[in-house]
């Protein structure tokens, strides 16, 4: 019975027109977009760090990330602050975001792996895809959405 089947906890976020996720138990605050200190000669994605109760945390612009166009800030834009083990440390970021959906209870059995598309893509960050509200919804596979080299570069800025 479908009722039956379990389920997982996501934390839903928009890009431009598009919905991701991230599980629950990543999430450590959602905080509204603030003033970010520019670090020199840092990759384009990010956007530098901000303090978070004593706690300083590199900020990730996803659109650049994810290879979508610049988009301005508003009042619906958000950092998504995430810790998750990755390469066997643990690592702490946010993640800036167009938007914040909230928390969306995802079927297991519901949940497709990325596609076939016949050709090369990175579609390695992609832990599964669901579907959710009339839509569908891009689950990150945080562990590979950074090289190991970049989680080397962000674990040594927190």
């Amino acid at each position: 019975m479908a009722g039956d089947a379990p389920t997982q906890s996501y934390v839903t976020l928009g890009i431009d027109r598009e919905v991701f996720a991230v599980g629950v138990a990543s999430v450590r605050e959602i905080l509204d977009c603030q003033p970010v200190s520019r670090l020199p000669h840092a990759p384009p994605y990010l956007l530098g760090i901000i303090d978070v109760r004593g706690l300083t945390v590199p900020v990730v612009d996803l659109r650049r990330k994810l290879g979508f166009p610049p988009g301005e800030l508003d009042h619906s834009s958000r950092i998504l602050v995430l810790e998750f083990v990755a390469n066997g440390r643990s690592i702490v970021l946010g993640l800036q975001c167009d938007r914040v959906f909230d928390v969306a209870e995802l079927t297991t059995v519901a949940l497709e792996a990325a596609p076939d598309v016949g050709v090369a893509w990175k579609s390695e960050y992609i832990r599964a895809i669901g579907r959710w509200r009339n839509g569908f919804v891009i689950i990150f596979n945080m562990e590979r959405l950074f090289s190991s080299d970049e989680f080397a570069f962000l674990d040594g800025l927190s």
